[in-house]
């Protein structure tokens, strides 16, 4: 019996060839939001995983909203430009690898210095031009007793404004050939800081009932449906719940993905937290998979797990349990680029032909881990 991971999935109208998703991973190695030579070689190598889909890291949709100074964007016709020659090489070499990007804004969280740098908000210790402007659905900062920056409430023109770049970056997206498209409403992040009532204030048509917080993150995804195509997947991330008392709850995020499906929804990647700086978590193997599989149960909605789903087995048993029709993996293909290829081989899956064009008068085998190494130790 064939391991249900290693079986195809449908997304709106792209099929995966198994239930494995490279996640989106930031790598903050951007400049003014273009690629450079690193993110050609590492979504090149990540594309030779043998997962089923690959979603690159968080891009961003206007500059304002990047993370960081070091994050991917495709607010610009030069982001655009500098991104081709990546996706390009990979159709190149893997025609048959299925690719996404999650489309995001950061909104208060924006205006933040790289991990290795310590994180938190930029400065101008920083440069002098920093920190910039940020913005979000209340003037309310992420967290004041680390002095981050105070956003710019959006107003009725700055609402617009975010939306139409959301779209715009989608129809970069789709002349750039992506099959997915996921827009990320998760982790503290501009469409989350809408959803959450820790985060949002307003007193207007966007704010006060759950029903009216998540009317901006429904709007945007309403105007990205419109122009995205029914032959692709379209999906959204979101938090499931926030760790805090007052927060997002699972009944909150249940309704959401109704009202989502309604509208088109594909898929819903579910994490969770993210929007403030005193959740209290207990974090463990698959500790958020059970927000997939109520989810999934409740709307009949497709559903990605992620977070730490580290070995084969334990993903397999989630896939073949119902409790989601993807599972999301991050830092373990960091660790091992080939954890889908090594996953087939520990479930007893053979392993497809690496997808190498013909044309360029490659041989294609199986890959067999086992004759690769015999033929090292010779």
């Amino acid at each position: 019996m064939t391991a249900q991971l290693f079986t195809p999935v449908e997304l709106g109208g792209v099929t995966l060839p198994n239930r494995i998703v490279v996640s989106p991973m930031c790598q903050y190695s951007a400049v003014d939001g273009s690629a450079q030579p690193w993110h050609q070689v590492h979504y090149g190598m990540l594309a030779m995983s043998g997962a089923g889909l690959l979603c690159l890291e968080a891009t961003h949709v206007e500059r304002e909203g990047r993370i960081t100074q070091g994050c991917l964007g495709l607010y610009s016709d030069e982001n655009e430009a500098a991104l081709k020659p990546v996706i390009d090489w990979i159709r190149g070499w893997m025609p048959g690898v299925k690719l996404g990007v999650q489309l995001a804004h950061a909104g208060r969280k924006a205006s933040a210095q790289r991990p290795w740098k310590g994180g938190g908000p930029l400065t101008q210790a920083d440069a002098p031009d920093l920190p910039w402007t940020t913005f979000g659905p209340s003037a309310l900062a992420y967290d004041p007793e680390k002095k981050w920056h105070t956003p710019v409430a959006l107003d009725t023109v700055g609402l617009k404004r975010v939306k139409e770049a959301f779209v715009a970056a989608a129809e970069r997206s789709l002349r750039l050939g992506f099959d997915v498209v996921e827009l990320h409403g998760a982790h503290g992040y501009c469409l989350n800081q809408f959803l959450s009532p820790l985060s949002n204030h307003r007193t207007d048509q966007y704010g006060g009932t759950a029903e009216k917080r998540r009317r901006f993150p429904l709007e945007v995804f309403e105007a990205v449906r419109r122009m995205w195509p029914a032959e692709k997947a379209l999906g959204v991330r979101l938090s499931a719940v926030e760790w805090v008392e007052g927060g997002i709850t699972l009944e909150d995020t249940i309704e959401t993905c109704r009202q989502l499906k309604e509208l088109g929804c594909d898929f819903v990647d579910v994490s969770s937290g993210g929007n403030a700086p005193g959740q209290k978590l207990s974090v463990g193997p698959g500790y958020q998979v059970p927000f997939s599989a109520r989810i999934r149960k409740a709307t009949g909605i497709k559903t990605w797990a992620v977070g730490l789903i580290t070995e084969p087995q334990q993903a397999e048993n989630i896939i073949a349990a119902g409790e989601a029709d993807c599972t999301a993996h991050a830092r373990p293909f960091l660790l091992d680029p080939r954890w889908a290829w090594n996953a087939a081989r520990t479930l007893g899956v053979e392993t497809p032909p690496l997808p190498l064009p013909a044309a360029r008068g490659t041989t294609i085998l199986p890959f067999k881990p086992e004759a690769a190494m015999a033929r090292a130790a010779e």
